[in-house]
């Protein structure tokens, strides 16, 4: 169902995908909008229970377009380092294939959890506890992964090969 990537040797591990997605702090949600045209847009997440988790208001282009078609992309990039002698860069990305819904309940309140730990680490608990109950105002979108990958620049995998990175 999902094609193979074409330059097998720069696909990254699992668990070094999962560390990408797991450190990256922003990736770039791409589903099917108005009239058929792609709809791609920034948002903040969190990598949990090998889901992608992400807030949103109650309205607008997102919340209709996931609304009305639940397939979507995500998009991250870890790293993108230009070498212009190369005429290249070093980069290192990771991209998900999956279901975005809109979650409620229990899973609505891990996955905000999940959010104010990632991007709100150092405030006091009771601050965190408050932000989180006192939040009636978004919806918590989930993104089931269907297949998900990882590729890195060739200079990374012999770096990786040579004990270098």
């Amino acid at each position: 169902m999902f094609r193979e990537m074409r330059r097998k040797k720069q696909l990254m591990s699992t668990e070094l995908t999962e560390e990408v997605l797991s450190r990256c702090t922003n990736g770039v949600l791409a589903c099917l909008g108005d009239e058929g045209y792609p709809y791609a847009v920034p948002v903040s997440y969190a990598y949990y229970n090998n889901k992608i988790y992400f807030h949103s208001g109650k309205a607008g282009h997102k919340v209709d377009s996931l609304e009305n078609y639940e397939k979507v992309s995500f998009a991250v990039v870890d790293e993108d380092k230009i070498i212009s002698s190369e005429y290249t860069s070093y980069f290192r990305s990771v991209i998900a294939f999956g279901r975005a819904r809109f979650v409620e309940g229990d899973e609505w309140h891990q996955g905000f959890k999940a959010l104010v730990e990632k991007y709100s680490f150092d405030q006091p608990e009771d601050k965190k506890h408050k932000e989180i109950t006192g939040c009636t105002q978004s919806h918590i979108i989930a993104i089931d992964i269907d297949h998900l990958t990882g590729k890195e620049a060739i200079e990374f995998v012999r770096m990786r090969q040579e004990g270098k990175l």
